[in-house]
């Protein structure tokens, strides 16, 4: 009878023992596979993280974005991999097929995905801080007084009137949590990348520093509408400053008086005070009135060769522009364009 109840008591530890080693093994099983899990994705999708280093945002947008296998396993294998005390900062590329150790020790280690930063079209300084800061973790504001102080023109070799022709409008590849310091340095490269000894060479033919030529070049791209007139309005003024003219260039008075809108030019307007007037004032205004394209730089450059020295916008205002040698046919032109502008109540 003892020997019976052993047996008994044999068989059911061992249905227990099965079953927990069963338990046990289902559970390692489960948990390897949900570790492991691949992330599904039709497309990668990026994370960012901020100057707070907010964990729990980490947490939501994974959840939001990439769909995490389970929340919880997350949260204890970063725990495990001590990743909560080391977030950075940045932008962080979740891809088809990553695991979540995967996951982890890429944000634990930093390896950021680098963002494609473009500039381009831009007038003002305000509108250069706006465009960066809407592509990087940077805050327009402390740009705008970077781009603004005159400190940090002297320390790339500009002044406060030139600075902003560092900036060549291009896609620079940079990390989403670079500081102005930096950005501020990668273009400094770029613009002496960009300036090799073929670009300064072709300024020194026509004249002109390579700043120079980006402060006619903006007043040409201000200038004309269509690519194809670049270099026959840069060949224009550069007749113009040979001869000892006034370039006498709209789009010069238009930044003066502030108002970029303005599509009939009054002397009121011509009549304003400021360094950029080029209706009062000699030669090149002190720097670009906006941040020219390279195609405008590169117009600028290359001239057409002609005699032209007077240019006025076409009656159809197409946008495009009637070019003249003389002051009398010039007149005649701008006579026709006056009356197109009255004809369509355009009074300013």
């Amino acid at each position: 009878m003892d020997k019976t109840k052993k047996k008994k008591r044999n068989r059911t530890a061992l249905v227990i023992i099965s079953f927990l080693l069963a338990a046990l093994i289902i559970t390692g099983v489960y948990l390897y596979n949900t570790l492991f899990q691949p992330f599904s994705l039709t497309e990668t999708t990026y994370i960012h993280i901020d100057r707070k280093k907010d964990y729990e945002d980490v947490i939501r947008q994974l959840n939001e974005k990439a769909g995490l296998p389970s929340e919880k396993i997350f949260r204890l294998l970063a725990e495990r991999m001590n990743y909560p005390n080391a977030v950075k900062t940045g932008r962080y590329a979740i891809e088809d097929g990553m695991t979540m150790p995967d996951v982890i020790r890429r944000l634990r280690s930093g390896n950021q995905a680098p963002v494609n930063l473009t500039f381009n079209n831009i007038r003002l300084r305000e509108n250069l801080a706006g465009r960066i800061s809407q592509q990087l973790m940077m805050d327009s504001l402390s740009l705008l007084n970077a781009l603004n102080d005159p400190a940090n023109a002297e320390k790339f070799g500009f002044n406060e009137y030139t600075f902003i022709a560092m900036f060549i409008p291009n896609t620079y590849e940079v990390y989403w949590d670079t500081s102005i310091d930096n950005l501020l340095s990668r273009m400094k490269r770029e613009y002496d990348l960009f300036w090799d000894e073929g670009r300064k060479g072709k300024a020194e033919k026509i004249g002109l520093t390579p700043v120079q030529v980006s402060t006619l070049a903006s007043i040409v791209e201000e200038e004309a509408t269509y690519i194809d007139e670049y270099p026959i309005v840069a060949g224009l003024y550069l007749n113009r400053l040979t001869r000892g003219m006034r370039l006498e260039a709209d789009p010069t008075v238009k930044f003066a008086v502030g108002d970029f809108s303005l599509r009939r030019i009054l002397f009121i307007h011509l009549e304003v005070e400021s360094p950029y007037n080029t209706y009062e004032n000699n030669g090149l205004p002190p720097g670009p009135i906006r941040i020219p394209s390279i195609q405008a730089i590169e117009a600028t450059l290359s001239p057409q060769e002609h005699r032209y020295l007077f240019m006025c916008a076409k009656d159809d205002l197409s946008g495009r522009h009637n070019f003249a040698t003389t002051h009398a046919e010039h007149a005649r032109n701008a006579a026709a364009y006056q009356r197109a502008l009255n004809a369509r109540g355009i009074f300013y």
